[in-house]
């Protein structure tokens, strides 16, 4: 697998980690190094290289200190509980490891181009329908029917219950005559300007003109039943 350039950082863990800000400014930056070590680890997230451990000889060495200063910075790491070990003493970030299995996830989806579909064995599990998504269009019309004569697409004007005609908004006044029904149509607009994907259909109409019919009267106080 190719050698990704760069890591995942989180300044705002960075700089609110508790422990770490704990720690002196020399050994945040050795922190940082290591972090660096490890990305470029094998196996990812471990301060390897080539599955070797990097003892702390040869961290000094790497970053350009003496071993006492680099042991006094691990040591000041740990009692911050800054990075963990594994059983072999070996540092290492559970983040990255983390986030690398994730990339690695992401991106053997993305080798199967993101289809849910798709399984372990690349095996594609295909539907197909003859149902037209598109509006069909005169165009459209004639080639689907020279090139599939199982797919009929009608041409036309859409179906009358999605019009808004005068004749539905009369409809609507008889239905509902206790709600202004032109004002509440106005309402509908101002409220749709803002929201470019809602679309002001027979179904929204009659959606919206129910939460704002008026409910029934309360009753008088001299009515209600006593207990």
């Amino acid at each position: 697998m190719t050698k990704r350039p760069a890591f995942q950082f989180y300044p705002g863990d960075w700089l609110r980690d508790t422990g770490l800000r704990s720690c002196s400014a020399a050994a945040r930056g050795l922190w940082m190094d290591i972090l660096c070590f490890m990305h470029e680890g094998s196996p990812y997230g471990y301060l390897k290289v080539n599955h070797k451990v990097i003892l702390a000889p040869n961290l000094a060495r790497m970053c350009g200190l003496t071993l006492q200063e680099t042991e006094g910075c691990l040591a000041e790491l740990a009692e911050a509980g800054v990075f963990e070990t594994d059983e072999e003493g070996v540092i290492f970030s559970r983040r990255m490891i983390r986030d690398e299995e994730l990339r690695n996830k992401r991106a053997a989806c993305g080798h199967l181009g993101g289809n849910p579909t798709l399984k372990d064995n690349h095996k594609v599990s295909v539907c197909l329908s003859n149902e037209v998504k598109q509006k069909p269009t005169p165009s459209s019309s004639s080639s689907s029917s020279s090139s599939n004569t199982s797919t009929k697409v009608e041409v036309g004007a859409p179906k009358k219950s999605y019009l808004l005609d005068e004749e539905f908004w009369a409809e609507m006044r008889r239905h509902y005559p206790n709600v202004d029904v032109d004002a509440e149509s106005r309402k509908m607009d101002a409220w749709l300007l803002a929201r470019p994907g809602r679309k002001k259909t027979r179904m929204f109409v009659i959606g919206w003109l129910n939460k704002v019919e008026p409910a029934l009267a309360p009753a008088k106080v001299e009515e209600v039943e006593q207990w």
